[in-house]
């Protein structure tokens, strides 16, 4: 990787201004510096962005604009980022547009994490420009159904990364036409996860429950994205096991948390939790690990994705009991990290955990520091995208 490298990374912190995003975009930002980079963020999103203070999307964006600059300034980078407001009049903020144009003429490559902007003529001179999803399988299958928006989308980069490490395998079905694919993961600083003591003494996982609008037909098939389907089909764990299980969910459903609590979970407002960075980091880090599922899209066709928030977990040294998407081709389990397809190999997960929590703990943080470390995961994507 040559060195002194200007690297801009698009994201979504402020358009959704919760924390699992932004500690998935400060980890690669954090990565960058310490690499040596010129590190600036950039969020484009062309959309209103939600204000959780009212729950509502808005086109006013001082609110955003305060917990962009609070979360850049954590991390050392007051001067280094812009937001480009969606309405009424297009104003860049934080650096001004003088600024941004003279960064975009000068940088080495762009960072599009999750894919969220639409690049701009301006953003094409930058020589760089990589596609980085954070959630595979829905995009290939665009492109492969002849998704023209899709195919401008991805044809403006000239690389491309996904966390669906399985995708190309002979055993994952995902189509792949048009782009070819790399393998990355979530970047994660380790001394921002510094394993504790557990004080919750909960497996714990933060997710959303319902959500429908990215469901999918392919081959004949539906392919759905909602994990609530996957939950469900787990519903009695609690009823089957000692350890307590404890959900923070972004539900609005109440028959839902009516019926997870009838089964014995317990349940915590995941909205609620991820408003503050520190709240949700604590949450994880009080956890005793992590029991959670994936979308049917990942396990059914193999993608091999894995979550950023269990790497997360994995790193405050919480085991990970998760769904199997095929990342266990990846990365090692057995010890720390568990993937599932059964409830008995969750029991057998959680019996193991017991029978000796401290060696799967210190398994979990080796998984992180040897798989995840930001260092290492970022150096990784530059190098393989040229850099």
């Amino acid at each position: 990787m040559r060195h002194h490298l200007c690297v801009v990374v698009f994201g979504t912190m402020g358009h959704m201004p919760l924390a699992g995003m932004a500690w998935q975009v400060l980890q690669y930002l954090e990565g960058l510096r310490r690499l040596g980079c010129e590190v600036y963020y950039v969020e484009d999103t062309g959309t209103w962005p939600y204000n959780p203070e009212h729950k509502t999307v808005s086109a006013d964006c001082r609110s955003t604009l305060t917990y962009l600059a609070s979360l850049m300034a954590r991390c050392g980078l007051e001067d280094r980022w812009a937001y480009r407001a969606a309405a009424p009049n297009g104003r860049t903020f934080g650096l001004s547009q003088g600024q941004l144009t003279r960064l975009l003429e000068r940088a080495d490559a762009l960072v599009n994490l999750t894919g969220a902007t639409v690049l701009r003529e301006e953003y094409l001179r930058v020589p760089v420009r990589i596609y980085l999803e954070t959630d595979p399988v829905l995009a290939q299958v665009q492109v492969a159904q002849g998704d023209q928006r899709t195919i401008d989308l991805l044809g403006t980069h000239t690389h491309h990364f996904t966390f669906g490490e399985n995708i190309g395998a002979p055993d994952c079905g995902v189509p792949l036409t048009r782009f070819d694919y790399q393998p990355t993961r979530q970047p994660i600083v380790l001394d921002w996860w510094t394993p504790q003591s557990p004080h919750n003494g909960h497996f714990t996982t933060i997710a959303n429950w319902r959500q429908s609008e990215k469901d999918l037909a392919w081959n004949g098939e539906t392919y759905r994205w909602s994990k609530h389907y996957e939950f469900l089909k787990f519903i009695d764990l609690p009823g089957r096991t000692s350890q307590a299980l404890e959900l923070a969910l972004a539900c609005g459903d109440a028959e839902a948390l009516r019926l997870l609590r009838s089964h014995g979970w317990h349940l915590r407002d995941a909205l609620t939790l991820s408003e503050g960075l520190l709240a949700y980091r604590e949450y994880i880090l009080g956890s005793r690990g992590e029991f959670t599922v994936a979308k049917d899209q990942n396990i059914r066709l193999r993608s091999g994705w894995f979550s950023d928030r269990s790497a997360c977990y994995l790193g405050a040294g919480r085991p990970v009991i998760t769904q199997d998407t095929g990342f266990g081709k990846i990365l090692p389990t057995g010890k720390g990290l568990f993937a599932f397809r059964t409830m008995d190999q969750i029991l057998d997960a959680l019996e193991q955990i017991t029978a000796d929590y401290s060696a799967h703990a210190q398994a979990a943080h080796e998984i992180a520091r040897e798989y995840f470390s930001a260092e290492r995961v970022v150096s990784t994507l530059l190098e393989r995208a040229g850099l």
